[in-house]
């Protein structure tokens, strides 16, 4: 009898990429600014910053960065102590 092989889960629902995601709002909005305008400052729609928060598009490394700098903060400031 053979087993179906375990899922593993997505990093997209592990505990530090739901900080990632806190982070990424918390840094947003600690800057003064509105999805609208984090989207004109990035040359992406409004969308984009939407589902980044909430993590229906995954974040890219470079992405990460273009926020980070956007929002005045380094890139550690959106990882959880364990990886830092």
């Amino acid at each position: 009898m053979e087993h179906a092989p375990k899922r593993r889960r997505s990093a997209v629902y592990s505990a530090e990429y739901r900080y990632l995601l806190k982070r990424l709002r918390e840094a947003r909005e600690k800057s003064g600014l509105t999805q609208i305008q984090v989207a004109k400052a990035l040359g992406r729609p409004q969308s984009f910053v939407t589902k980044c928060e909430l993590g229906e598009r995954r974040i890219d490394p470079i992405d990460l960065q273009r926020f980070a700098r956007l929002y005045r903060r380094p890139l550690t400031f959106f990882l959880p102590r364990l990886i830092r």
